[in-house]
């Protein structure tokens, strides 16, 4: 009765349950079949995530219900052809078979003597000459094949002047490189114009390629430079458009290459005291050296100023202190030691330094915040000093200079608010006590003492005064390496590891003079005397370290320790006597005082004991 009685509306609402009740059979039944379609045949259709189907749609009532359409996905090959379509793959490989077909003709009409090399070097150059005229058309029209006329047309005129002077000798090599530098340079005109890549790295890369390939393994050199420095400007300006970075290092790579094979041949022939080839041009090299040398400081100076306030590139960055190290060394090849030519190429190599500083100075100047690109200069600068300064005065006595030069940087650095800077501070006062220790282990002490202790006691407190001053001044705000790397500083515990060094020399100079009269045991006694230094250090920097209550002496100091311990022991193996008996001695009572300070450094409580009635700056920074 119930159902007899029943509204309109309940009747509704039952026969939309009836109906999403099939639809959800309909849908089980359709899941049904296609796992069985699956299991059935590996081939059959899968569909792709996001792929969105038509809803199911009940079957009306007396009507069957229809089979669900099938959904092909799209396959590889598919994804591969519109992908072909997009970049338009198939019309440029057409269009650049067809190109190369009327080059191969023209290049087999000269083979056979048709027409004589000359007509046909002409008739190739007006060829490639269209194509990049044709390219430059195609560019202003938006069309998708113009970097294939552009591209054939830049490595077809490369390939020409190439194969004519080398095969045909009917080029002569400057008008071969004055063609190849022209050619360069209309690519880069094409890429500035419609702010493209291709045209600049296709043609300054085939000029570079192509100038190295003339005459080689004996090209000319000073004409090769020539245009391997056009190159390297074409290089720069490439450098303002994206993706073209590389371009930049493969020019300064085939560049320096060159001057490698350059200088080599010059050392080979001053080895052999014969007469240099015309094509070496000994003359040159040094002018053409200072030329290209300038010319990378110019263009590392102007790509960071145009930089800005976005980051440097890493070419940029690295290239004055490539420039700078390469040139010197370069240079070092070819120069003779016996006419007093090294010194000058030393103090010539120094003042080139200062230019770095001094460019470093000019960027600062700017009021960038964190002077961006002047560490580059500053590395440049301490790179080049680092290696004529020793060369020049020795490693002794330019060890203080260098420490010296390693503090002022670290002043600058504050001044400027460059962290970078001031990292760079700490690795020229590490250099400088290690030239000055390994010419001191190398070839032993100098003739006179005051050469031995002055210098390694003006380096120790040049060094001494770095670390004070590093403890003293934090490091610039917002610097990402002291930010992410070195929160605490504690890369500066460097320049005091460098004052204990250049003390230790100082001790060990004043001990050999002293021990020098001592006769046959002589050695004996001056091998344990270094350790029995060593050993009293680490005693006096435990305690100073105890009473100060600072941490990173007291790491030193530790350090310290363990390098006695290695020293005692060579001792315990090589040595005997009384000697010997001080020098474990003094490691023993080193080790004795710091078990006791170290036992006893957490007795006091900070909250209860303070460390200083005004602690300073050292301290706090220091136990951070």
């Amino acid at each position: 009765m119930r159902s007899e009685n029943l509204t309109v509306e309940e009747k509704l609402d039952r026969l939309n349950e009836q109906i999403e009740g099939l639809n959800r059979r309909v849908a089980e039944l359709e899941g049904r079949l296609v796992t069985a379609t699956l299991g059935a045949s590996a081939a059959a259709p899968v569909s792709r995530p996001g792929t969105i189907l038509p809803p199911a749609v009940p079957p009306r009532p007396g009507k069957p219900p229809a089979k669900p359409a099938a959904v092909e996905p799209d396959s590889l090959s598919d994804e591969a052809i519109r992908w072909a379509s997009r970049a338009s793959l198939f019309p440029r490989l057409a269009t650049l078979c067809f190109l190369m077909v009327i080059a191969l003709i023209l290049r087999t009409i000269t083979d056979n003597g048709i027409v004589n090399p000359l007509l046909g070097m002409g008739l190739g150059m007006g060829y490639a000459a269209a194509l990049m005229g044709a390219g430059w058309h195609q560019y202003r029209r938006g069309s998708s094949l113009a970097p294939v006329f552009v591209a054939c047309g830049a490595i077809l005129m490369s390939s020409i002047v190439v194969e004519t002077h080398a095969r045909f000798q009917s080029l002569p090599i400057v008008p071969a490189y004055w063609t190849l530098m022209a050619t360069g340079a209309g690519m880069a005109f094409v890429s500035r114009r419609f702010t493209v890549f291709l045209p600049v790295s296709v043609g300054t890369l085939g000029m570079c390629l192509a100038g190295a390939a003339i005459d080689y393994p004996d090209p000319f050199f000073p004409y090769l430079f020539m245009i391997l420095l056009t190159a390297n400007f074409l290089g720069y300006y490439a450098g303002t458009l994206k993706r073209c970075g590389w371009l930049r290092w493969t020019v300064l790579l085939v560049t320096l290459a060159m001057f490698l094979l350059w200088g080599m041949r010059l050392e080979a022939v001053a080895a052999r005291r014969i007469t240099a080839a015309l094509t070496l041009a000994p003359g040159w090299f040094l002018p053409v050296l200072a030329i290209v040398s300038a010319a990378f400081l110019g263009i590392a100076l102007l790509g960071i100023v145009r930089s800005r306030h976005v980051k440097v590139s890493v070419f940029d960055f690295c290239l004055p202190t490539i420039n700078a190290v390469g040139s010197y060394l370069a240079a070092r090849v070819v120069v003779s030691e016996a006419d007093g030519s090294a010194l000058a190429l030393n103090l010539v190599a120094i003042l080139f330094a200062l230019v770095h500083f001094g460019a470093a100075f000019w960027l600062a100047m700017r009021k960038i915040d964190g002077v961006p690109g002047t560490n580059s200069f500053v590395v440049a600068g301490g790179a080049l000093l680092g290696l004529a300064l020793p060369a020049a005065l020795g490693s002794v006595p330019a060890a203080p200079v260098l420490g010296a030069a390693a503090l002022g940087v670290a002043v600058l650095s504050d001044r400027w608010g460059s962290g970078a800077v001031r990292v760079t501070s700490y690795l020229l006062q590490v250099y400088a006590v290690v030239s000055m220790a390994h010419s001191f282990l190398a070839h032993g002490l100098p003739a006179s003492a005051l050469a031995g202790t002055v210098p390694a006691a003006a380096l120790a407190a040049a060094a001494l005064v770095h670390y004070r001053w590093c403890r003293r001044h934090a490091p610039p705000a917002h610097s990402p390496f002291f930010e992410t790397y070195d929160t605490e500083d504690l890369g500066g515990v460097v320049t005091l590891i460098a004052a204990l060094t250049g003390s230790f020399f100082l001790l060990r100079s004043i001990a050999w003079w002293i021990i020098l009269p001592a006769g046959p045991g002589g050695p004996e006694v001056f091998q344990c005397t270094q350790s029995i230094i060593i050993n009293l250090a680490a005693l006096g920097l435990g305690l100073y370290a105890f009473r100060a209550r600072n941490r990173e002496i007291r790491n030193v100091a530790i350090l310290v320790i363990a390098v006695g311990a290695v020293k005692s022991t060579s001792d315990l193996l090589g040595t005997k006597g009384m000697p010997l008996v001080l020098s474990i001695f003094s490691f023993g009572l080193a080790a004795a005082t710091q078990s006791i300070t170290l036992s006893r450094w957490h007795k006091h409580s900070p909250a209860t004991v303070p460390e200083s009635p005004e602690p300073d700056k050292e301290t706090v920074s220091a136990q951070g």
